[in-house]
Formats: structure tokens, C-alpha cells, sequence
């Protein structure tokens, strides 16, 4: 901890937004070494079975990454797999549920048809009808005619 005499404040330049300040901190002892070495630190000298062990640990770790990529690939191939194969079954049941729309259309409009053909036959016997009776009253008159 910096004592007050180690501590040194000096005013700088006021400005609008308030007051600045500058705080120096002397070292504590004159002979006082700093934080940093002077000399860099020497790289211990790697061994020949050491650089096969990093590049034992290297190679797994590609491999394992590369495993990894096949596994997702795999995964995304069937997953599009399982995609294509859903729209495929969707496909199915529309053109199903169309196809069924449709023959029930068309037996509901056979179904119509049939009955406006029995109806026209219904009308067109009872025309006959009518005619026959015109006919045999009109021969009767004839006959009570003569």
C-alpha cells in the first residue's frame, strides 16, 4: 500500500465539464525493481518425444473434428432425408383428399343427372298420357258424331 508521500497530485487544465487531476506513484525504495523481468524468460528446449506427443494430440484432434463434420453431415443428410419424405407423404394425402373431392363431385352431378332424366321421363309420360286422352276423347266425339 502507497503511502501519502508516495503519492504525488498535481492540477491539470479545468475545463467546462469539471476538474482533472494527474496522480503519480513513486516506487516505494529507490532500488526498487519493477514488475517486469529485464531479461525475457528462455523457452525450455522441447524434446523429440514431446513434439511426437503434440503432434499425436494435433492429429486426434483433426481427426475428431473431422469426425464431427461427417457426423453432422450425416445428421443434416437425413434430416433433409426425413424433410423430402414428409413433403412427399403430404403430396400423397392432398392428391388423395382432390381425388376423393372429385369423384364425389362427379357422382353427386351423376346422381343429379339421373334424376333430371327420370324427372323429363316422368313429364314426358304424363304428356303421353294427356295426348292419349286427347286422342280417345277426340275419337269418341267422332264416333258419337256419326
Amino acid at each position: 500500500m502507497a503511502s501519502l508521500e508516495d503519492i504525488q497530485v498535481r492540477e491539470l487544465n479545468k475545463r467546462a465539464s469539471g476538474h482533472a487531476f494527474e496522480v503519480i506513484l513513486s516506487p516505494s525504495t529507490p532500488d526498487a525493481k519493477g514488475e517486469f523481468p529485464l531479461s525475457p524468460l528462455r523457452k525450455k528446449e522441447t524434446s523429440l518425444d514431446e513434439i511426437k506427443k503434440k503432434l499425436e494430440a494435433a492429429e486426434e484432434r483433426r481427426k475428431s473434428q473431422q469426425a464431427e463434420v461427417l457426423k453432422q453431415l450425416a445428421e443434416k443428410r437425413e434430416h433433409e432425408k426425413e424433410v423430402i419424405q414428409k413433403a412427399i407423404e403430404e403430396d400423397c394425402k392432398f392428391s388423395k383428399m382432390v381425388q376423393e373431392k372429385l369423384n364425389q363431385k362427379m357422382e353427386a352431378n351423376k346422381e343429379n343427372r339421373t334424376a333430371q332424366m327420370a324427372a323429363l321421363n316422368e313429364k314426358f309420360k304424363e304428356k303421353d298420357k294427356k295426348l292419349e286422352e286427347v286422342r280417345k276423347n277426340k275419337e269418341a266425339m267422332k264416333e258419337v258424331e256419326n
